[in-house]
């Protein structure tokens, strides 16, 4: 496989953390984002942590010309596909949005690869294709149900589409709740605006830059009545993205016939919404202002995964816990509080 590696969204949370691993790795990534829900001052970031600035192309892979310039300008044998809306709020209210962008995206990314003999694709799912599952933890072989929010059914569609597509080595990797940022803090969660996600959502209520935090939803059939979710730090999800290419590249999965791989993503363990909360108080020593609020439509009671078959094949496993998440979350605000 090329060394270089087309990453979609690279700027991104999670995309930025897996491009600091890919250099770690020799791989060479060449990002495409649009700037949606990112900056560009994160490429200065990635420097400070690498020693190396990214190639990086400001577009939409929706734009189908720009996106095959990158592909003539580059030897990419492998795409990571992070871009993508992932609001699980906004889906609700703005669902066409939702499924021109990530539908239609991966659909426009799909076409530019085959037209450039590109094969290779890891794929950024999501724990909400199962919906509320009956069964918990949640393995690969649990059903993929109605998903309760757009959101999470452009990411069932998404993976429908790559399933079909005979042409494509696909690694789908289904996140549970991804949080935490770089040990260096030089780069993390970056919402741009008021935060859909409560890690981000608790610590800017901490720093002052929101007057409370919300918690949507306090019946619920939980311990203590709020959303149960697997919590993992995004440096380890990071290094999945890593183990997945040299997954597709040491099996060589299918020349003339594609392959379609799924894993799920998590530390195995489900925390409540409150039991965030108060490990982020104990950890960091710092009160919080938050409120009970109605639940939010489109999330789901509790989910958190099985993550064994990840474990075996990948050969991936969680290093850090949910209080070395919080933390790393937590020196990530402050020094952009410094800022």
């Amino acid at each position: 496989m090329s060394k270089e590696v087309l990453v979609t969204g690279g700027l991104g949370f999670i995309g930025s953390h897996t491009v600091v691993e890919m250099f770690s790795n020799g791989y060479i990534p060449i990002i495409v984002d649009n700037l949606s829900n990112s900056s560009e001052e994160v490429l200065y970031g990635i420097k400070k942590i690498t020693g190396k600035v990214p190639t990086f192309y400001n577009l939409d892979v929706n734009n189908k010309t720009a996106l095959s310039n990158v592909f003539f300008q580059h030897k990419i044998q492998a795409v990571i596909h992070f871009a993508a809306y992932k609001a699980v709020g906004e889906s609700v209210q703005k669902p066409l949005m939702y499924y021109r962008n990530n539908v239609g995206g991966l659909i426009t990314l799909l076409e530019v690869m085959q037209e450039n003999n590109c094969h290779n694709i890891v794929f950024s799912s999501s724990c909400t294709v199962y919906g509320q599952p009956t069964n918990l933890p949640v393995d690969e072989s649990s059903p993929v149900a109605i998903p309760a929010s757009p959101y999470g059914n452009t990411k069932k569609i998404c993976e429908e589409i790559l399933y079909d597509n005979h042409a494509f080595n696909v690694v789908s990797l289904r996140y549970f709740n991804p949080i935490g940022a770089h040990p260096s803090s030089m780069i993390g969660e970056l919402p741009l605006g008021i935060p859909n996600n409560l890690v981000p959502y608790i610590t800017q209520t901490a720093i002052g830059l929101r007057e409370k935090l919300t918690v949507y939803g306090s019946d619920y059939n939980t311990p203590d009545g709020t959303c149960i979710r697997d919590y993992l730090h995004v440096c380890d999800l990071a290094d999945a993205h890593i183990l997945a290419l040299e997954r597709i590249n040491s099996i060589g999965f299918g020349e003339k016939e594609g392959h379609f791989e799924v894993y799920n993503l998590g530390t195995g363990n489900g925390f409540s919404v409150k039991e965030v909360i108060d490990t982020f108080i104990s950890s960091t020593g710092v009160n919080l202002n938050f409120t009970y609020g109605p639940r939010r439509e489109g999330d789901v009671e509790k989910v958190w995964a099985n993550p064994s078959k990840a474990n075996k094949i990948l050969g991936w496993k969680t290093k850090r816990n949910l209080t070395e998440m919080l933390v790393s979350a937590w020196e990530w605000q402050k020094k952009m509080n410094s800022k």
